[in-house]
């Protein structure tokens, strides 16, 4: 089966661990529980060591209470496998399962994220603990989707992962020739003449202050990829093992958004839905958040994901932990719920009494309460989704622009010596999607192997590598006339992070039409303005020196010695009916970015009504009986006047709008638009 579980309402509620506590505290939750709407719990997720006390004894028995008895609510469950941290009696019974890390120290027991995924007695002993879940519980009525382990994350650098690194690079290169050529083993005397001479790239080999730096890049950036499907390996069995009792029920385990160590593109055809945990920043801008939504929407080509954890209140994990103010809580739930979330799941329903999560929010506290702001706010919304059904269920989104997202050239970029080790991939992506969504175009974040021919424009910063038949992918959006949009730092190395012997930037140049003969880098406080004739942009960091090869300047540097040469270039592509490659040559500020961005998606006529609305964000989705949905979003604290498009009626509160008739927005207030107009064509 693929898809998101089917469900009449938006599954609301959250991960759910009641092994922690007396069967008279569960009473009390299930009471709580009714009051807040909460119909779907997350459960067993970290129960290895309870359910499997000793290497030859299982007892599922306080698992067949919790789940009976969500059962006998009414409720339903998303059931783990339990695998998500070993259990003491493993690690001590069996050294080699936990991690060695990247400075070469075996661990001993403790935390989470603890075992060897290259370890044949973790994968044994994993999978059939998931086996003997799966086959327990496949028929439960109270089942609606599998979860297996939890946020996978980490690397290892083992013996046992050495040798499954040397036998994946056999599986990829075939030979040792194909592998030397690859990775530019000349330089340095590093050519490789038999498998075994290979070493995972740690502190002992290629690496030098920490994981991003690194002598040589290629065997970096294998040994990410070997790391994402090593993980990746461990799903599967596990995906396997409960497949083999329950072949119709959906599979996931959540992600973390934009999560540096794993490549989640690699994962995806393995996901039946895409889930993931949303802890921004408290203090980042909106469009954060709505990237990493949009990003697991792309997971998927377009499909509704699930938001599995958000906080309700506070995180615990990081030295200062802001409080969700009052409001908060709606607008982030509502926000995940506008890029595509088809769930509205929390960490966690009753507070940890003790360890590190005791601090960590939670829709109950230790008191057991249902008069805090907290549970107030969770009830709330609970009546309010309730309300609205299922009417966004499998809604999809009508974007006409994509953004690129690419894990090898975030891995690439940012382990290269030079030109700076500034540049942040993320905060240059952030910076384009922000401007795009200010300017209220819809998004999709896909991956450089998507098929573009739905898109208008084509976002693709800091496209660090060019790999496969891409350049001329994206020829092929501008062709039609199209635009494609590209950045410093682009089309400077293929899959293996080898320099194409060509002009910058490389396979992107006749797109483009651009040289890039030499590139300047300068401390974060040194600005170069960017002149756009009626707007300067205090450009940073990188600051490329470009030859027009048929290109027209947009705008240009104003210091140094390159002063007067283009920053911001447009060049139009395809002959008549052709569309244009433009690219921006340093790193702009917001002001200069959304110029640009702003100047791309007019030529399509994507800049939405509410563009000139600060704070305001808008997003559309098109339900399955073709109606669209535009919600409406205000970050502020102050009120905010709108007028109303089309016809339109607000499903929260029912009310009726026409076209011209003003609305207004709350101080961090949401709008549900049901537009009158059907959308055209099937997404």
């Amino acid at each position: 089966m693929n898809g998101v579980p089917a469900t009449p309402t938006i599954p609301y509620g959250g991960d759910y661990n009641p092994e922690q506590w007396p069967e008279e505290v569960w009473d009390a939750d299930h009471r709580l529980f009714g009051k807040a709407g909460i119909d779907t719990l997350t459960v067993g997720v970290f129960a290895w060591s309870l359910l499997q006390p000793s290497p030859d004894t299982y007892d599922f028995t306080a698992l067949d209470r919790i789940v009976d008895r969500v059962a006998a609510e009414g409720r339903r469950i998303v059931l783990a496998t339990g695998t998500a941290a070993l259990p003491p009696w493993l690690a001590k019974a069996h050294p080699e399962v936990n991690r060695t890390d990247f400075e070469g120290r075996r661990h001993g027991y403790g935390q989470r994220h603890n075992f060897c995924p290259s370890s044949p007695v973790f994968r044994r002993l994993s999978t059939t603990l998931a086996g003997r879940i799966a086959q327990r519980y496949a028929d439960h009525p109270a089942l609606l989707a599998w979860h297996i382990n939890n946020e996978y994350g980490g690397s290892c650098y083992c013996d046992l992962c050495a040798e499954a690194f040397r036998g994946w690079l056999q599986e990829k290169y075939g030979s040792l020739g194909a592998l030397n050529e690859a990775w530019w083993t000349t330089f340095w005397s590093h050519r490789y003449t038999d498998w075994s001479e290979i070493e995972p790239p740690s502190a002992l080999t290629e690496h030098w202050r920490g994981p991003d730096h690194t002598a040589f890049q290629g065997i970096t950036l294998d040994y990410h990829r070997f790391t994402t499907d090593a993980l990746l390996g461990c799903f599967v069995a596990e995906k396997e093992a409960v497949r083999a009792h329950s072949p119709h029920t959906p599979v996931t385990t959540n992600f973390m958004g934009m999560y540096r160590p794993l490549d989640y593109h690699r994962w995806a055809p393995h996901l039946d839905f895409a889930s993931w945990d949303s802890y921004p920043p408290l203090d980042a801008p909106p469009t954060w958040p709505a990237l990493a939504h949009d990003l697991m929407r792309g997971l998927k080509d377009g499909a509704p994901f699930w938001l599995m954890e958000q906080t309700p209140s506070t995180t615990a994990c990081r030295d200062v932990n802001p409080l969700r103010r009052p409001g908060e809580l709606r607008l982030a739930s509502w926000q995940a719920v506008a890029h595509g979330a088809d769930a509205v799941l929390y960490f966690q329903m009753r507070a940890s009494r003790g360890a590190c999560e005791k601090y960590h929010g939670a829709v109950i506290g230790h008191a057991g309460r249902d008069d805090t702001r907290v549970f107030r706010e969770v009830s709330d919304l609970g009546r309010e989704l309730g309300e609205v059904g299922g009417l966004t269920l499998g809604a999809r989104t009508p974007a006409r622009t994509a953004l690129l997202f690419d894990w090898d050239s975030w891995w690439a970029l940012e382990m290269s010596d030079g030109p700076s080790r500034l540049v942040r991939y993320q905060d240059v992506v952030h910076s384009y999607y922000r401007a795009a969504r200010t300017a209220g175009a819809d998004v999709d974040v896909v991956p450089v192997t998507a098929d573009l021919s739905a898109y208008d424009v084509v976002l693709a910063p800091l496209l660090h590598l060019v790999k496969g038949d891409l350049a001329a992918r994206l020829e092929a959006v501008a062709e039609r006339g199209g635009t494609v949009l590209t950045t410093f730092l682009s089309g400077r190395g293929d899959e293996h992070d080898r320099a194409f012997l060509m002009d910058v930037p490389g396979p992107l140049g006749p797109l483009t039409g651009v040289r890039v003969d030499e590139w300047d880098s300068r401390a974060s406080e040194v600005t170069n303005p960017v002149d756009f004739g009626d707007l300067r942009s205090p450009a940073r960091l990188v600051f490329e020196v470009v030859v027009p090869q048929g290109a027209e300047p947009v705008a240009t540097y104003t210091s140094d010695f390159y002063a007067g040469t283009p920053a911001v270039t447009r060049n139009r592509f395809g002959g008549r009916g052709g569309g244009e490659g433009w690219y921006v040559a340093t790193q702009l500020d917001d002001a200069g970015t959304d110029r640009v961005v702003c100047q791309v998606l007019s030529r399509h006529g994507l800049v939405g009504p509410y563009a000139e609305v600060a704070g305001v964000e808008t997003a559309t989705r098109v339900a399955v009986d073709g109606k669209r949905l535009l919600f409406l979003l205000n970050h502020t604290s102050v009120e905010v006047e709108l007028t109303v498009q089309e016809s339109a009626t607000d499903v929260l509160t029912g009310k009726v709008y026409a076209p011209g008739e003003p609305l207004t927005l709350d101080p961090l207030g949401v709008c549900v638009l049901r537009l009158e107009e059907t959308a055209a064509g099937p997404l």
